[in-house]
Parts: structure tokens; sequence; C-alpha cells
């Protein structure tokens, strides 16, 4: 558990090559096997680059560790969209802004800990997240059913609040 904190921290921190590398200390093959997630995960640490205003080291670090995604079809668009970063004075300003944003980093780090517990052969969701999600899709299924006069579809922040 505490491991996987560290790891997590880490790739929310925007720190992607120490989570990779305590990755490969706790589940040696998982990033080898899940190769979208390691592509992730590299992303981040080139996004971490652009941020900090280290354009030359970002261009390195991708003809070096990103290239190779490249001759897989699959990968092409999300090299395009992350290499666009490069061509704007303000990354922030651009088209691609989401993939600066905390929203994208806790994207892969939530990817990230589901196929480090899945690695461990435990569950990838909490039983509270999974109550969750078949209420919303109930709730769904009762409003498409009865109309529109059903309340709104779940949302636990509106939950919470009230």
């Amino acid at each position: 558990m505490e491991k996987r904190k560290r790891i997590l921290h880490s790739a929310l921190q925007g720190n992607a090559l120490d989570a990779i590398t305590l990755t490969e200390q706790i589940s040696p093959d998982l990033l080898e096997n899940n190769k979208d997630l390691f592509f992730d995960l590299l992303s981040l640490h080139f996004v971490e680059l652009i941020c900090s205003k280290k354009c030359t080291e970002a261009l390195e670090f991708a003809q070096a560790k990103l290239t190779p995604f490249g001759k897989v079809s699959k990968y092409v668009q999300k090299l395009e969209d992350f290499m666009a970063l490069l061509a704007y004075e303000e990354p922030e300003k651009s088209p691609m802004f989401h993939l600066l944003s905390f929203e994208y980093r806790q994207h892969v780090a939530d990817s990230l800990n589901r196929a480090i517990l899945a690695h461990g052969k435990l569950p990838s969701y909490s039983e509270l997240e999974r109550l969750i999600q078949q209420a919303t899709v109930v709730r769904q299924c009762l409003s498409e059913e009865l109309g529109k006069d059903v309340q709104s579809a779940f949302s636990l922040k509106e939950f919470v609040k009230s």
C-alpha cells in the first residue's frame, strides 16, 4: 500500500520517471506488458519538460523514448498531439492544453493504480466505487424507461452536499 501511494504521488506530482522506476521495482513486468500505460507515463514526463520550458530536453526525450511508439498506428495521433505542444510558446494556451492538466495526470495515475492492483490480483475498484457505479447505471436505466421526469444523473459531489 505504501509503495503504491508513493508511485501514485510521484505520478500526480509530475515525476513520472520516479513513478516508472518505483513501479518496475514492485512489478517488473507490468509496464513491459502494458505499453499504453508505459506510453502515458512517458508522455507525462514529456509534458513536465514542456511545462518547465525545457524544450530541447523534451525533444531529446521524445526522440529517445517516444519515437519507438510511432511505429504503432494507435500512438501516432497521441504523439502528434504531444509534439504539437512544442510549437507553442505558451502550451497552456494551445489546443492541446488538456494534456497539461491535473485531470490528465489524475487519469494516468488512476490507470496506473488499477494496473498495479490488477497485477497483484486485487480488485481495481473499491466496493464503494462499484456500488456508486451500479447505482448510477440503475438510475440512468430508470430515467430512460420512465422518461425525463426522473431526477438527473447521480453525482457524488451533489449527494455529499445534501
